[in-house]
């Protein structure tokens, strides 16, 4: 009786221990409201994004508060010869610093890479999930769950088909993301709700961490990372049992996921490297200005490791 009082006071929506049904998941999306503006925000900012670059609309989410149009940009001067690295943030749109990091390396830093790479970024892949500030779309779907075949996002969906329509092998793919408090807070708590089961309250590292993959952790490049973002940030330490999240640390700041089989972004381009990047907003140390040159720096982390290969 206590956890089902816990999970009760904890989230409001749903009857504890029993699955959300699409009554639930109505009354959780008419209890969101918008709190910022992609237009003013996002869509604005790319208007800054420098001539060596095209945007292209690769899809528009038609939700009633919409619609979103979805944006993407890619090296005008594509040279097949060069090795193709993706850039993707706001798959979460409320982890701020992913979206406005992959804008700000856009307008200050990716051309400089342009003579090594084909450069393919995707600054907001969750436009209704920037202006709610929230992590899953209208359905109450993970789009971070979601890099499936035949996904339910349509964020997901979108992203990849524009990805895979391009028909290049992507050389690596760096996926821009934040841990907030609000993770334990809200997001963990509704999660829990609505699969039905007990929340077990978790913690929160204080710091910016990676997560590579399982099957191919790629651990050199991840070491050169958080070089990078340490000249930027702090890197969170390893709880004491020596997790981060739950998650064993294999090298300071960095953990790994199996990917692919979570639906994890970072997975589906099939990259030989794959990171995504964790960034901690909340922090008393950082500001967010910080936070978004945090996102630029493990970018151009992986990009000087991959030159220099």
């Amino acid at each position: 009786m206590e956890s089902s009082m816990q999970q009760a006071h904890t989230y409001p929506i749903g009857t504890p221990g029993q699955k959300w049904t699409e009554k639930e998941v109505l009354e959780w999306r008419d209890s969101r409201k918008i709190l910022r503006s992609y237009q003013q925000e996002v869509v604005s900012k790319m208007e800054e994004v420098g001539e060596d670059f095209e945007r292209i609309q690769y899809g528009e989410l038609g939700y009633p508060s919409g619609p979103y149009p979805l944006f993407g940009f890619k090296s005008k001067a594509w040279d097949q010869s060069k090795p193709t690295v993706l850039v993707t943030g706001g798959v979460h749109g409320y982890e701020t610093s992913g979206v406005q990091g992959a804008l700000l390396f856009l307008k200050e830093t990716a051309s400089q890479y342009l003579e090594h790479f084909n450069l393919v970024v995707a600054p907001c892949v969750s436009p209704w999930g920037y202006e709610i500030i929230n992590r899953w779309n209208p359905d109450a779907i993970d789009p971070n769950r979601s890099f499936v075949a035949n996904s339910l996002a349509p964020e997901s969906a979108l992203v990849m088909q524009f990805v895979g329509d391009m028909g290049v092998e992507i050389f690596a793919h760096i996926d821009l993301h934040e841990t907030t408090n609000s993770d334990e807070e809200e997001f963990r708590p509704a999660l829990a709700a609505r699969d039905g089961l007990e929340y077990f309250e978790g913690s929160i590292p204080d710091g910016f961490y990676t997560v590579g993959d399982t099957e191919n952790p790629c651990e050199e490049m991840q070491t050169a990372i958080i070089a990078s973002v340490e000249k930027v940030t702090h890197i969170a330490p390893a709880d004491p049992d020596g997790t981060i999240i739950g998650s064993q640390v294999v090298q300071h700041g960095v953990i790994n996921y199996p990917l692919e089989k979570l639906g994890l972004c970072a997975g589906f381009s099939k990259a030989k490297y794959t990171t995504t990047t964790e960034v901690y907003p909340d922090s008393a140390k950082a500001t967010a200005e910080e936070c978004n040159r945090a996102q630029v720096a493990a970018i151009t982390g992986m990009l000087d490791f991959l030159k220099a290969l």
